[in-house]
């Protein structure tokens, strides 16, 4: 017989808990990927190349998000509670991206990128559907059970640097609020990010095992195939619209993810300020996200969503004024909150609504697919390298004034693409007051 959900008040608490471990595990490697996979050996780094950093960063991220539709999401959607398949998912990828941090090698390095993708990435889109799941009113609470997870990647941002990238702390007024001296080995020691975030993803797979509360899949009729019943959605013209010009958002959002940190250390910025510099994006995502609900309500999906994909152009044209103070750059940072605060997090709401229960889970590894799959497998392992050839990067490794050209370019595309969702997209979704409620929502 299946247990009763927790009172709603634990829910949330546990919500929010599960959302600020899954990002804080993104949160710990991702950033410092992009500068200690392309420097050299001498100096700690792993040597690789543009390309290569670009292929080890998308290629298992399109693996992962092809694969997740017919396996996670069929499991989730029609077999097992999506809490205990996040769980296993997250502990065997913990264990492999533990042993990841020991590989010095590119073929190795890739392999198992590739298994930690195919078993983390689903789960981006699993917490979203749970938690969804599990609340009233998703258009007004989910970012704010979402926010947890940005929490949680400040968070990391900031112990990890101060507690094994730097020494001598001394307390400042200015965020991260505590600043100290580089240690030597500090390339190398970044790679330990690598460690930590396999740690963390171990402990989160316990926890969803035994903490969160229980997400059967929804009995009913129709599609034995969850993946076919959620591709029929192109049939709406807005989810089709969404999904198709979520690719190259997804994309600007790649090249964000893979060259700011390099960017900001050739703009001049100390190794160590790099991930609190970078987590000022977080805190305006916070209050992106504390008033998306309302910003939701009041001027609907389609110009919140465009505004995300504007506030893409406006960074990267930003970044594109030559000459620029490194603090202008970091100031930038704040728009990172407006850009996927606005633009994903709506969507992950819209994603929701629009797609029937007995497919939520399915639906929304879809649109992961789009944002981590299709988005770094071109963005990532061809467009990054091709773009820093064009750009003139040296030996195909970006300096400052090929970057000016790169983020020309990429400013570019971020306003034709919020023009053209400007124009194609229109909400077709209905107020959740008219949506029937799931009865564990009762208690």
């Amino acid at each position: 017989m299946t247990q009763p959900n927790p009172p709603v008040t634990g829910i949330k608490a546990r919500l929010s808990a599960m959302m600020f471990m899954e990002w804080g595990i993104k949160g710990l490697w991702m950033p410092l990927a992009g500068i200690f996979l392309v420097t050299e050996i001498s100096q700690g780094g792993l040597g690789f190349t543009e390309s290569q950093k670009g292929m080890i960063i998308g290629i298992p991220m399109a693996i992962a998000a092809f694969l997740a539709p017919f396996i996670a999401g069929q499991l989730t959607d029609r077999m097992f509670p999506a809490q205990k398949v996040i769980g296993v998912m997250l502990v065997v990828a913990g264990i492999i991206k533990f042993t990841n941090a020991y590989q010095t090698g590119f073929m190795i390095w890739m392999i198992l990128s590739i298994a930690f993708a195919m078993l983390y990435v689903p789960t981006n889109a699993l917490t979203n559907s749970l938690a969804m799941a599990h609340l009233r009113d998703p258009k007004n609470e989910f970012p704010k059970i979402r926010l947890w997870g940005t929490i949680g990647w400040i968070a990391v941002s900031w112990i990890f640097p101060m507690l094994w990238l730097q020494d001598n702390l001394s307390f400042q007024w200015l965020p991260p609020f505590f600043k100290g001296d580089n240690v030597p080995d500090i390339t190398a020691r970044m790679v330990d990010s690598v460690k930590f975030a396999g740690g963390l993803a171990i402990i989160m797979g316990f926890f969803c095992w035994f903490g969160l509360p229980n997400t059967p899949p929804t009995k009913k009729a129709g599609e034995k195939l969850a993946w076919v019943a959620a591709l029929k959605l192109f049939k709406k013209r807005s989810f089709a619209v969404l999904m198709i010009m979520a690719l190259p958002v997804s994309i600007l959002q790649v090249f964000y993810m893979m060259n700011t940190s390099p960017f900001l250390k050739e703009s001049g910025l100390q190794q160590g300020y790099i991930m609190p510099a970078m987590s000022l994006g977080q805190f305006s995502e916070i209050a992106a996200l504390i008033f998306l609900g309302y910003l939701l309500t009041r001027l609907g999906f389609r110009f919140v969503m465009t505004f995300g994909i504007f506030c893409y152009a406006l960074r990267y044209f930003i970044f594109g004024i030559p000459g620029m103070p490194v603090e202008v750059h970091v100031a930038a940072q704040l728009l990172h909150g407006l850009c996927f605060g606005c633009f994903y997090a709506s969507a992950f709401v819209y994603v929701q609504r629009i797609s029937p229960k007995e497919i939520h889970n399915t639906t929304q590894i879809l649109f992961f697919f789009v944002m981590f799959g299709l988005a770094p497998a071109i963005g990532g392992s061809w467009l990054n390298g091709w773009l820093a050839e064009l750009c003139g990067a040296p030996n195909s490794v970006h300096d400052l004034d090929s970057y000016v050209r790169f983020w020309r370019i990429l400013s570019i595309v971020g306003l034709i693409s919020a023009a053209a969702f400007w124009l194609l997209f229109r909400d077709e979704t209905v107020d959740e007051e008219t949506e029937p409620k799931p009865a564990s929502q009762a208690t």
